[in-house]
């Protein structure tokens, strides 16, 4: 290769490399995708056939996270008028000297169902170290004033739909036990739980059904036909979007609203709309 060809390579590598990468920092991080499923569930009750419930997962209210994109991106969401609204988690990335004050301005943005609206915590609704009860505390506080109920290992009955909130594997009030314990198999029911890890371990009381969950973000990026290299998660299957667990339930993980690190490709924020069916057995 001559000089001049040389030059007019490096030229056009390095172009796409810099147009790369103004992408992964600049676009896609900012590129909301709206995500319809099906969702058919055991025993749903007719009222409820036909019906939408979005779910929305970590906001990461904060410094890293664009105010104005994650306004914007709500403010789509409440046009969408759900029936049902479900949060799973991670409404803050933690800063002791402001997050909670964020929290309280970004919070009138989020959208309520028609129908009913509930969520969970996550690990960074933990605070340090995913250790301080108290930041879940008055994170739960501050969700409630809006008329966002907060699950705590709990249950609740949305229009007869029973939604069950597992708080988060890593945080300090994990007891799962004490939502599951109240599951029975005829009532139509659905679950929110932060981090999928919670998936393989024997706390379900033979739970049948869907599982929400976050926590991932889908690895943030993920090379075309490949795995997500970095996945924050022990089971290495629970990336992003549907998985069949193969015992009769199933999970379903979003890939997030908000980010940790202003970086995407592959792996654009989402917000999940699923149309409630009754599952044919």
């Amino acid at each position: 290769m001559d000089r001049r060809k040389f030059l007019k390579t490096t030229g056009v590598v390095s172009g796409a490399g810099i147009l790369t990468g103004f992408y992964t920092w600049q676009i896609e991080p900012h590129w909301l995708e709206i995500v319809k499923r099906k969702m058919p569930i055991k025993n749903l009750p007719e009222n409820l056939v036909g019906r939408t419930l979005m779910q929305i997962s970590d906001i990461h209210v904060g410094h890293l996270v664009s105010s104005s994109f994650l306004r914007n991106s709500l403010e789509k969401a409440a046009k969408l008028a759900p029936d049902f609204i479900v949060y799973t988690g991670d409404y803050i990335h933690y800063d002791k000297r402001k997050s909670f004050t964020e929290l309280k301005e970004m919070a009138p943005f989020f959208p309520k169902g028609k129908l009913g609206t509930v969520g969970i915590l996550g690990n960074h609704d933990f605070g340090e170290s995913w250790a301080e009860p108290h930041v879940a505390d008055t994170i739960s506080e501050i969700l409630e004033d809006f008329d966002i109920p907060i699950l705590r290992n709990s249950v609740i009955d949305l229009e007869g739909l029973k939604v069950f909130g597992v708080d988060d594997f890593w945080g300090t009030n994990f007891r799962p036990e004490n939502a599951m314990n109240k599951y029975s198999d005829q009532e139509p029911s659905l679950v929110l739980c932060h981090n999928p890890d919670v998936c393989d371990l024997d706390v379900w009381n033979g739970y049948q059904g869907w599982i929400l969950s976050g926590h991932t973000h889908g690895g943030q990026v993920k090379p075309p036909f490949l795995d997500a290299p970095i996945l924050p998660v022990e089971n290495k299957r629970y990336g992003q979007g549907e998985i069949d667990l193969f015992d009769g339930r199933k999970l379903y993980i979003n890939r997030a609203l908000g980010h940790l690190y202003q970086v995407r490709f592959n792996v654009r924020p989402e917000i999940t709309i699923f149309e409630l069916e009754k599952e044919i057995s």
